[in-house]
């Protein structure tokens, strides 16, 4: 089985799927397929063929199903290949790492995302055809209390979503990449944040 994966490498949602590779081991049976987001080719109607969503990344499988939005393509990964779920093992913890990781994608990933794209020159002129200040501005505000609210979550767990590492590790990890990025920087008081941050950066994929 090859899994085709079309993103664009270092940014933060093609970060989540590799990630998710590389944690069950199965980096080498992915082939990537670049995608040149800069040069419009994710608005093509080619592309927007095989994912309507127009965004990167999408899997494409042997079979031709191609599968977009992180959060399905990383629940293929996670059946498809051995190696510790990311999701968890039973109902209780597959919930909580659910719950969980929506609230790290759309209060911390999301959100910075909002903010990158329409409170700074984001990716430029081409890219950014429509933007709303304002909102970009909320969206920080929305970024930087979710950061709060990890670090209180981190302040008894040792992970996101509790003892296990999980895929909402991955999106936090890769939503304050972003954040980085977007120069906003978590606040020195959030130590717990802070420390599991560096704990998550020696993870290979990181």
């Amino acid at each position: 089985m090859t899994l085709k994966i079309y993103d664009k490498e270092g940014w933060p949602n093609p970060l989540r799927v590799r990630a998710a590779l590389a944690e069950k081991g199965a980096l080498d049976q992915a082939e990537f397929i670049d995608v040149d987001v800069m040069g419009l080719e994710h608005r093509s109607a080619e592309f927007k063929s095989k994912n309507p969503d127009a965004t990167v990344p999408y899997a494409e499988l042997d079979c031709g199903t191609c599968i977009s939005q992180c959060n399905a393509i990383i629940e293929y990964i996670d059946g498809a290949f051995e190696g510790p779920s990311l999701i968890g093992d039973t109902p209780k913890q597959r919930a909580v790492t659910q719950m969980m990781n929506l609230r790290a994608e759309a209060g911390l990933l999301d959100a910075i995302s909002a903010y990158f794209h329409h409170a700074t020159p984001g990716l430029g002129p081409e890219i950014e055809t429509y933007q709303n200040e304002e909102w970009g501005q909320k969206k920080k505000e929305t970024a930087l209390a979710t950061m709060v609210y990890l670090d209180g979550v981190l302040v008894n767990s040792k992970y996101v979503a509790g003892d296990q590492f999980s895929m909402a590790d991955i999106t936090t990890f890769a939503g304050l990449a972003f954040a980085g990025f977007a120069k906003i920087d978590i606040p020195a008081e959030l130590t717990n944040l802070t420390s599991w941050q560096q704990r998550m950066a020696q993870r290979s994929w990181a």
